[in-house]
């Protein structure tokens, strides 16, 4: 097959007008231990420098011995699996160990005798190299290698392949710093040559026709030496571990309800704040999730006071330690003792935003009965717990930690006369907002067993 390539200029500054891929046939049944070059060679491939050879991973992990004897897949995913994505009924989506996300870890059944499974291979980037200088040494000929394997994508319906491994095959082609044919600058585009590359090959490859390799012709310009492994280095990455992304910038770590559980457990109360400023769109967006909370009767008994302001910081703290002073003074404590509690309340004061979680009854039903209305009121401080969790988990959500202190509620009249509150609402303590200044301390797990009773 042949297909036109895009006019905009590429790495090199050109590209070709055409290429064509074709299928490789005549290739035996692999088995462990084989000479995998050589039996690419001997299947006469008409191979010449620059051409590049897409090769099913397959028949890499075959000639690798990484063949496995499993009556229980499930546990050799288990094994190959670092972390799970995502899991639906016996679906898993996770990292394995060369750091890719795919089903299963990439532990495959198909194409391989029954009770056994394939692992991929151990070092696709090493195969890729090693087939290369295999393939040279006994053609003569200087090739790029793709390893491919198939793999879903996230938003995308269907199967594609992508590569794991590569050798002497430019995988990223990065566009960034020219311009494309309207002169405007192309700043984010970096394109996945190789992962290009492993779909086209799998477009004569197939699924079950026995083609396990293709050959594609025509862009020697991705072709080139990796570096130390594979002689001088000409500025080509090497290897296709290049295209996985890492960690810090991979905005999708996660399936939907394992983000959620993660958000949940992640959210960590934090007590030191670097200088840098709160975005107040990321606090109205934590807001939005506070007030989806349950709460009784219909109602909506949140309000959230935000303090964006120094001054309105510093102006309602100045009179809330006032105020605590006098209580302590009051209690008969010490003015030492007063000074060491002081300080360890200026949590607040180190926060660069504060939010005041207030709570509004006026939806609540009154029965004139001491033990029932106390219920009653319980139910919405309840709700109010739920609102301001809600809003401590959205804030970890966009990077932000979060502190939830009570000090607001010993002095409820003092909060509402500086604020300009309403009479009824009632301020559930302050949530001390800013950027971490490290991440929080480790916390042992707490297993679930000791906080349950069963009936």
């Amino acid at each position: 097959m042949a297909a036109d390539a895009p006019e905009a200029a590429r790495a090199d500054g050109g590209a070709p007008a055409a290429f064509s891929v074709r299928g490789l046939a005549g290739l035996p049944e692999v088995r462990p231990g084989d000479d995998l070059a050589a039996l690419i060679a001997a299947a006469r491939p008409r191979l010449a420098d620059g051409d590049i050879l897409v090769v099913t991973s397959k028949i890499v992990s075959k000639a690798e011995g990484r063949v496995l004897a499993a009556d229980d897949r499930e546990a050799a995913i288990d094994a190959e699996t670092v972390r799970v994505v995502a899991r639906r009924g016996t679906l898993r989506i996770v990292e394995n160990r060369l750091g890719l996300v795919m089903a299963a870890a990439g532990v495959d059944a198909s194409n391989t005798p029954g009770g056994t499974v394939l692992l991929l291979p151990a070092d696709p980037d090493a195969s890729a190299r090693a087939l290369r200088a295999g393939l040279r040494a006994a053609l003569g000929v200087d090739v790029g290698v793709v390893v491919s394997d198939t793999s879903g994508r996230p938003w995308r319906a269907g199967l594609t392949d992508i590569a794991i491994g590569a050798a002497g095959v430019r995988v990223l082609d990065d566009l960034r710093g020219g311009r494309d044919t309207y002169g405007n600058p192309l700043n984010v585009t970096v394109v996945a040559t190789a992962d290009e590359l492993a779909g086209a090959g799998d477009l004569v490859k197939g699924k079950a026709t026995g083609v396990p390799v293709a050959v594609v012709r025509g862009l020697a310009h991705l072709v080139g030496d990796d570096g130390p492994d594979d002689g001088p280095d000409d500025g080509v990455p090497a290897g296709a571990r290049a295209l996985v992304r890492p960690a810090a910038l991979d905005m999708f770590r996660l399936g939907t309800s394992e983000a959620v559980r993660e958000a949940v457990t992640q959210r960590r109360t934090v007590r030191e704040f670097t200088g840098d400023p709160v975005d107040p769109g990321a606090v109205r967006r934590a807001v939005a999730a506070a007030v989806t909370a349950p709460a009784p009767h219909h109602t909506t008994p949140w309000r959230f006071v935000l303090l964006e302001s120094a001054s309105s910081r510093t102006e309602l703290l100045d009179a809330m330690r006032d105020a605590w002073i006098a209580d302590l003074r009051r209690d008969g404590r010490s003015e030492e003792s007063i000074a060491r509690r002081v300080r360890r309340g200026e949590v607040l004061r180190r926060a660069p935003y504060l939010v005041v979680p207030c709570l509004v009854t006026d939806g609540s039903h009154h029965y004139g009965h001491a033990r029932r209305d106390a219920a009653e009121r319980e139910m919405f401080v309840v709700a109010m717990g739920a609102g301001v969790q809600n809003l401590l988990v959205a804030l970890a959500g966009e990077g932000l930690g979060s502190a939830w202190v009570s000090s607001t509620m010993f002095c409820r009249d003092v909060v509402r006369d500086v604020l300009g509150l309403p009479g009824d609402w009632d301020p559930m303590g302050a949530v001390a907002v800013g950027h971490a200044a490290a991440p929080p301390r480790e916390r042992p797990a707490r297993t679930p067993e000791a906080f349950i009773e069963v009936r």
